[in-house]
């Protein structure tokens, strides 16, 4: 009995001294910096976006507040035909709007499906800022927002009725790349102090039934944020992105180890995998960050691209995408 006790202290010692010396030797390598602040978002029209959040990035602002000012840019935008006011309407000539958006505190708030309201992206704040709820929807959404100060307009404008009269004509619901699902800005973003948040906000699909609701303010599909590991955005045709939890599935893949650019591929090759007589005639594109300040984007199709502004880097970039 005493020769087991000795062997199995002896082992137990030696096992901790492997252990000791392994960590010694992880905590001699130098981790690399951060590249803070930045900020990535979806499409061209990302750029005036991203100008907009680097004014507060770059006054080592919070991401969640640059976040909502730059995807604001957007959505006040009337010749921007997918998100905000002029935004194309559905079927019935209703404007109805998606946002949502997430702290580095694991906070969140959405609203869907509201009309008369040009800056969704706010109202989603004050829910996630003011109340115990995650998501508001319609006519109790538009109630909060006025209770909130929020003013009613119409978003219906000249050209995006002009538009929705002609489509009456026929009434073909086929979405088209690139441009159809050219429906949403994303923005994630990393803060001076380390901080990840993210924001999203549609018009949603043109010419939807009334009432559907894509994956944009659904947290977890259209945006998530964990701090401890990055943050993931989409666009595109969202319920191909609700299907399997698109920004979510990206955030847990980095926790794995993944990149951002191998996570964003990893989401697209799932939808292509699963959905193979439907991929083809659909876009759908990712954007991701991780709390180094790397980031990757991918899409199913060609023609997806995003914008980056960082203090060395402002510019357009071009997606990789699925070549089958």
């Amino acid at each position: 009995m005493a020769d087991r006790r000795k062997f199995l202290k002896s082992t137990i010692f030696s096992g901790l001294a492997v252990s000791t010396a392994s960590l010694s030797s992880l905590s001699c390598s130098t981790p690399k910096e951060p590249k803070k602040p930045i900020v990535i978002s979806t499409w061209n029209h990302g750029k005036e976006a991203n100008a907009a959040a680097w004014e507060v990035l770059s006054k080592n602002g919070k991401a969640v507040d640059a976040v909502e000012k730059g995807v604001m840019v957007t959505e006040n935008d009337p010749n921007n035909a997918t998100v905000g006011i002029g935004g194309f309407p559905d079927r019935d000539g209703n404007v109805t709007l998606d946002a949502c958006i997430m702290d580095e505190n694991d906070n969140a708030g959405s609203v869907a499906f509201l009309q008369n309201f040009k800056n969704p992206i706010s109202v989603a704040r004050k829910v996630m800022d003011d109340t115990p709820h995650v998501m508001l929807v319609g006519e109790g959404a538009k109630k909060f927002a006025l209770s909130k100060g929020f003013k009613e307009e119409n978003l219906l404008t000249e050209s995006s009725e002009k538009a929705w009269k002609n489509w009456l004509k026929n009434q073909d619901y086929e979405p088209e790349i690139n441009i159809e699902n050219h429906d949403t800005i994303g923005m994630v973003a990393l803060d001076e102090n380390g901080n990840l948040s993210g924001a999203c906000t549609t018009s949603g699909a043109a010419w939807k039934m009334h009432g559907r609701v894509g994956d944009s303010p659904i947290i977890g599909a259209g945006l998530f944020v964990d701090n401890e590991i990055g943050a993931a955005t989409a666009t595109g045709l969202g319920e191909f992105v609700i299907k399997i939890c698109g920004s979510h599935m990206i955030v847990e893949l980095m926790r794995q180890g993944f990149s951002p650019q191998e996570a964003c591929e990893q989401a697209v090759n799932r939808i292509v995998k699963k959905y193979p007589d439907s991929y083809k005639n659909l876009q759908v594109g990712f954007l991701a960050l991780n709390k180094q300040g790397e980031y990757g984007a991918y899409s199913i199709h060609k023609g997806f691209n995003f914008a980056v502004r960082s203090n060395d880097q402002d510019e357009l970039i071009d997606a990789g995408n699925y070549s089958g």
